[in-house]
């Protein structure tokens, strides 16, 4: 049976693509409370055409703040702008001075800090959220480790089960110094933390974990509570 062939509607932006979603995404551009839930919103519309997508989301979107404020073009206009004051002042000065100072041992370095040295580290640090942390803490649950082959494996580290269910946990390694009080899901991800839920039963937990001295802490201490809450949901479901 032949695939059906969609049509692309978005525009192309070439080689200025990349720099532009860098900067979108480091500077949190396009997230949820900036522009709303797009990919929730779209599900909503189930839109036969673009313009009644885009009618569609200037009627049911808001920026998500205590006091909703509608989203109109002009909203995303000076998002755009911001979006170019970061580029022009604050990227586009760092890259030129990255570029002028990057030797070729710094990219050897790298491949290798990445592939060897960064995912040995990953790999200690969630060894010891689980075994030094939560698999003391809660000690009546199995903890393993997310099978590679389900297609959730990228976004869940661990599954901590809970009879026939299971609860998942992701770690992100973090710096001491790290404010993660902003960090957002994406929509992406949102989305397999959802099918996750409707096949095991439990809720996705996101846990940031960092070292200090010789001690990998949990940042997030408040997670310890929700967790609990999350075994006994499931143990009464």
């Amino acid at each position: 049976m032949a695939k059906k062939e969609f049509n692309k509607y978005a525009k192309l932006f070439g080689k200025k693509e990349k720099v532009l979603n860098y900067t979108s995404n480091t500077y949190q551009l396009t997230r949820p409370n900036k522009v709303d839930a797009v990919m929730a919103l779209i599900r909503e519309c189930q839109p036969k055409a673009l313009k009644e997508w885009e009618e569609f989301y200037f009627e049911k979107a808001y920026i998500r703040k205590k006091d909703r404020v509608k989203i109109t073009k002009e909203t995303l206009d000076e998002l755009g702008e911001r979006l170019y004051a970061k580029i022009t002042e604050v990227v586009i000065p760092e890259w030129t001075a990255a570029f002028e100072d990057l030797t070729l041992q710094n990219c050897k370095d790298y491949i290798y800090e990445v592939t060897i040295v960064r995912t040995y580290d990953g790999f200690l640090l969630e060894k010891s959220v689980i075994n030094d942390g939560l698999a003391k803490i809660f000690p009546e649950i199995e903890f393993e480790e997310s099978d590679p082959e389900l297609d959730h494996a990228g976004d869940i580290d661990y599954l901590g089960k809970v009879g026939d269910k299971a609860f998942g946990i992701q770690i992100k390694p973090i710096t001491a110094n790290t404010n993660f009080g902003n960090y957002k899901i994406t929509e992406r991800m949102s989305v397999s933390f959802q099918e996750f839920e409707e096949k095991f039963g439990g809720k996705v937990f996101v846990i940031f974990s960092t070292r200090i001295d010789d001690r990998k802490v949990i940042k997030n201490k408040e997670i310890i509570e929700e967790i609990k809450t999350e075994i006994e949901r499931l143990k009464n479901a």
